[in-house]
């Protein structure tokens, strides 16, 4: 269940590929592991969306500000320590994507965690088995 949701403004779009910040994060999900050593997303449950917003309004509206917003949502039962990874990871492959973009103009990043209390969670398809048939 692992997703992350990126929300942006728009006026990013010319400054950065969206695109690439999704590969990016997910890459960087899929490096995360626990305290165990074994990878804390599964490769089959990694998303990464991201969506621009129709409007917005950023800061005091003085200039052309952006902003952007990572949401992961993650199933229950992880560590604070392995939670903690998880961010910082997603946190540094963030700043290094938006680096470039950082240096030309101000824009506000956000990295949220929120682990479910899931009230209902099913999870059907056949996406997780591409992924089992790869596992050594």
């Amino acid at each position: 269940m692992p997703h992350l949701v990126i929300y942006y403004t728009p006026n990013l779009e010319a400054d950065t590929d969206m695109a690439a910040l999704c590969r990016t994060m997910a890459d960087a999900m899929l490096t995360v592991k626990d305290e165990a050593g074994k990878p804390v997303f599964p490769t089959g449950g990694t998303r990464v969306l991201a969506y621009p917003a129709a409007h917005y309004a950023v800061a005091d509206g003085s200039g052309d500000f952006a902003f952007c917003y990572f949401n992961v949502r993650m199933g229950r039962g992880r560590s604070a320590a392995t939670q903690a990874a998880a961010g910082q990871t997603l946190t540094e492959a963030a700043r290094g994507h938006f680096a470039p973009v950082l240096a030309r103009r101000p824009v506000g990043l956000t990295l949220q965690i929120d682990e479910g209390p899931e009230v209902f969670d099913a999870k059907f398809g056949n996406l997780h088995d591409v992924f089992a048939k790869k596992a050594p």
